[in-house]
């Protein structure tokens, strides 16, 4: 071959290869939103649920994107998000596992000028740009309400009941506490109840809720009407042992969630009641928000969140809006396809959801 040959062969590949590489640059762009999800041991939305949401909408806007999800490491937590402001991203989206180290993501983010996103739990002295989320305390209001329903309708006289409450960490699990609290506490203190025990589970683990659990069934010497708990991993956690003690059914078991099988458990009676938080509409509502940060447009919210650590900041807030299920309505979360009947009825049975209506 000539060196003229030579030379324009070397010419042809290297834009060739110019071309690879910029095309191999494009496909692989830096994400212009990150998102970290806290773990999949408190409950399974972060994975089944939230991740997936996420995605569709980003890919449905057109925006690159990453989401992490933290494996209930608050080390993990910092790293994966650092990564991300490091990468460039416009827009940050964060559960927490704990106020302070979102907190001081959030200023790091904020030294960057990169917006964040509180999501579903509120950083308490954070600096997030917005909040979206339920109204936790209504969510509360809707555990405690169902409680006594269920109390009213074994007719128990003077019931006695302990609250499972989630991390104490976790700036909802005393929202949750505050609405149950508000409903329960004047149902005692007027029937002559007793609320023989108090107790948070730290990190939201289930299996140091079931341990916590066994120790306040003890302490009620096995006389137990109702267990107030922050969702259904704590409930399903007491469950289990009430199971040992043949006490499941009897006992009222407040959820929140609706897992396939928190919905389950309500099939069967061993839940009395959970609340319903059409997921789908929080992680479409964080999408739009992060979307319109990224894309310059107006960000809609519905409200503001105090902070109740830092005086006079509220946080531009998206709240939406619960509801509360039992056997009566389970029915709802199928039609809104949150779960699928045979999700459910692949664990309470055939025959339970057929005398449900589930189907």
């Amino acid at each position: 071959m000539t060196n003229r040959r030579l030379a324009a062969a070397v010419a042809a590949a290297s834009l060739v290869l110019s071309g690879f590489v910029a095309t191999t640059v494009h496909a692989a762009a830096a994400p212009q939103i990150g998102v970290v999800l806290p773990d999949s041991a408190s409950s399974p939305r972060w994975v089944t649920d939230d991740q997936p949401l996420l995605t569709a909408a980003f890919k449905a806007a057109g925006v690159t994107y990453d989401i992490k999800n933290a494996g209930g490491s608050i080390p993990t937590f910092t790293t994966q998000a650092q990564a991300m402001l490091t990468e460039g991203v416009k827009v940050l989206v964060l559960v927490n596992l704990d106020s302070p180290s979102a907190a001081a993501v959030e200023k790091l983010a904020k030294a960057k000028g990169v917006a964040t996103i509180d999501y579903d739990r509120l950083t308490l002295g954070g600096s997030a740009s917005y909040y979206v989320s339920f109204d936790n305390v209504a969510v509360g209001k809707l555990q405690g309400q169902g409680i006594v329903a269920c109390l009213k309708a074994h007719a128990v006289a003077k019931p006695r009941v302990v609250y499972l409450n989630g991390s104490p960490t976790d700036n909802n699990a005393t929202l949750f506490k505050q609405g149950y609290a508000s409903i329960v506490g004047p149902y005692l203190k007027a029937t002559g109840g007793t609320l023989v025990d108090d107790k948070s589970v730290a990190g939201w683990d289930n299996t140091l809720a079931g341990t916590i659990f066994e120790q306040q069934l003890t302490k009620a010497g096995n006389k137990l009407d109702a267990v107030v708990s922050a969702n259904e991993g704590l409930g399903l956690a007491a469950v289990a042992v009430l199971k040992k003690h043949n006490l499941n059914g009897k006992t009222c078991v407040s959820g929140q969630d609706a897992s396939a099988a928190g919905l389950a458990a309500i099939l069967t009676g061993d839940l009395s009641n959970t609340v319903y938080k059409p997921i789908a509409k929080e992680a479409n509502a964080a999408a739009s928000l992060a979307i319109s940060l990224v894309k310059g447009t107006k960000a809609k919210t519905n409200g503001f969140t105090a902070d109740s650590t830092v005086k006079g900041r509220k946080v531009p807030s998206v709240l939406l809006v619960p509801t509360t299920i039992t056997k009566a309505n389970v029915e709802v979360t199928v039609t809104d396809k949150f779960r699928t009947a045979a999700d459910i009825c692949a664990i309470a049975g055939a025959a339970v959801c057929a005398a449900n209506g589930v189907m």
